[in-house]
This record gives C-alpha cells, sequence and structure tokens, in this order.
C-alpha cells in the first residue's frame, strides 16, 4: 500500500509553515515561507480574497510539486469559521475578509482538497492526536500567542459549536476589567494572559519596553514586575480553565504558543488557582500540561483533518 500523505498548514501573524505528515504523525518534508498577511491594506473583499489565494497559493503549491502522492491539504487560519457552510466568516488580520468560501476558492485554485478551521481548533486536534493529549478521551487546548485562543476535543472528536465558534476561550471574562479587549469587552483572558498582554502589563508597571521573552528572562533574573506579571497571567489562566473544566468535565489540558517560555513561572500560579476555583470532586484530577509539539501542533492538527 503506497504511504498516505497530507499537508498541514498553519498561518501565522507573520509566517506560513508547512509540513507534509504521514499517518503516523512523522513529518516527511516541512517548509516556511513570509506571508504578513495583516500587514496588507486589503479591506476590500475582492482584494482580501485575492491576497490570501496568491499567498497561500506561493507557499503551498512548491510542496505539492514534490509530494504529488499528497492526499488532502488541511489549514489552521487564524478566524472565525461556520464549519457547516464552509465559510471563513471573518479575520482579525485581514478586515475585509468576509464570508469567503476558502476551502472551495483554494481547493480549486491547487486542484487538491482542502479543509481550513480556526487555527486554535486545528492545534488542538494536532495536540490531541499526536501530543500532549495522546491517550485521552477529550482535550482542552490553549494556545498563548498575540492573543489567547482555544480548541476542544470531545469523545475523540473535534468539537467547533453549532456555528462553527466553539472555545473562544480569550474572551472568557476571568480577569480584572482594567484593560480593553480588542473585541471591545473588558476582563477577557488575553487582556491579562497573552504574550501581548505581558509585555504590555510589564511596560505598565515598571515603565520599561520589552517583549514576552524579554519579561520571561527578567522574571529568571528575579524581577519583580516581570515575576508579578507571569504570575498574574498564571493565576487567570488557572481560573479560565477551571471554568471550561466545570462546564465540560474535561481532564486533561495542554498549553501551547511562545508564552509557555515561562512555563517555571507561569504554571504554579495556574495550578494554584485552577484548584481554588475548581468544584471539589474535580481538585486533583486535571493534569494540565504544556505542549509536547511547540510550533507542530498547528501543521500536525491540519493532517489530521485530511487523515479523518
Amino acid at each position: 500500500m503506497p504511504e498516505k500523505l497530507a499537508l498541514g498548514v498553519d498561518i501565522g501573524g507573520t509566517n506560513i509553515r508547512l509540513a507534509v505528515v504521514d499517518e503516523n504523525g512523522t513529518v516527511v518534508d516541512r517548509s516556511r515561507q513570509e506571508a504578513r498577511l495583516s500587514r496588507h491594506d486589503a479591506n476590500e473583499p475582492d482584494a482580501a480574497a485575492a491576497l490570501v489565494l496568491d499567498v497561500m497559493d506561493r507557499a503551498i503549491r512548491p510542496m505539492l510539486d514534490r509530494h504529488p502522492a499528497v492526499q488532502g491539504i488541511g489549514i489552521g487560519f487564524p478566524g472565525f469559521f461556520d464549519v457547516h457552510q464552509g465559510l471563513l466568516l471573518s479575520s482579525p488580520n485581514i478586515p475585509g475578509l468576509q464570508d469567503f468560501p476558502l476551502d472551495a476558492m483554494l481547493g480549486k485554485r491547487l486542484a487538491c482538497p482542502v479543509q481550513a478551521q480556526n487555527d486554535a481548533s486545528v492545534a488542538a486536534l494536532g495536540e490531541f492526536r499526536f501530543g500532549a493529549g495522546k491517550g485521552a478521551p477529550s482535550l482542552l487546548h490553549l494556545t498563548l500567542g498575540t492573543g489567547v485562543g482555544g480548541g476542544v476535543v470531545l469523545g475523540h472528536q473535534l468539537y467547533t459549536g453549532d456555528g462553527g465558534m466553539a472555545m473562544e476561550i480569550g474572551h472568557m471574562h476571568v480577569a480584572p476589567d482594567d484593560r480593553i479587549c480588542g473585541c471591545g469587552a473588558r476582563g477577557c483572558l488575553e487582556t491579562w494572559a497573552s504574550a501581548t498582554a505581558v509585555a504590555e502589563r510589564f511596560a505598565a508597571l515598571s515603565g520599561k519596553s520589552a517583549d514576552a521573552r524579554d519579561v520571561t528572562q527578567l522574571a529568571d533574573e528575579g524581577d519583580q514586575h516581570a515575576l508579578t506579571v507571569l504570575h498574574d497571567a498564571g493565576r487567570t489562566l488557572g481560573r479560565a480553565i477551571a471554568e471550561a473544566v466545570k462546564l465540560l468535565d474535561i481532564r486533561r489540558v495542554s498549553i501551547s504558543g511562545g508564552l509557555t517560555g515561562a512555563w517555571n513561572h507561569l504554571a504554579p500560579a495556574l495550578q494554584q488557582e485552577l484548584d481554588a476555583h475548581l468544584i471539589p470532586p474535580l481538585v486533583g484530577k486535571i493534569e494540565v500540561l504544556r505542549s509536547s509539539l511547540a510550533d507542530d501542533a498547528g501543521i500536525l492538527g491540519g493532517a489530521a483533518m485530511v487523515f479523518d
């Protein structure tokens, strides 16, 4: 039997990461292309659609040429999807992209079946199949980057909700209401627990400019402002996870993204707050794990969508 291959694609803020993957989750070939979709002025729907198709065509086609046996393409894309209608409803990175049939349009252009889904949901599927969720019946997955995303696998199946937008955990109101979220509300998880929030809160406390990686380094060195910001991020994450667990009764949680570089500072505060907000029968029964796939959760999840 010929080996089954899929192409997993992870669309980030500045790069497109691609990998040809076999059914065991082994990466056969990989590539990274600069994208920077959010830097383009594409407010008109036609211009936005053309931009996305052109950028993704240039990134994907060389991989298909090298691996003609690829049977499908699975894409994690930052945005809101109606999976039942096959539409990308909108994307925070490209304001002009509205109700766009990404699967159909890109599939026709590349002459290959395409499935696209919210990037955090795709990462959740990858982590469930090949990473920290392997062997569990269900998994709650969080991504800590520019914002906070989430995905959930229930009973071995990716759950996206009635309209395709389940698990917008970054907008769960579990944080103090001192900062306005990009969604327009106050108190959202990502205003305290994203890489962006960590950098902004550190600057507000210390008067110094630093990105999340710098804040982590400073915390390692004992900087009190950095330690406070990361402790607060961990506490807020723990509270959000507790609320999600009380709703879903999921016993395993994984977390990925650049901010997990501060895991030693996040995890103790997260666990303490998680235990404080769980109902008693659940205390001590929830595993919270750092991703074992690092940056590969999205591309492996994309491949898993093809194999399903």
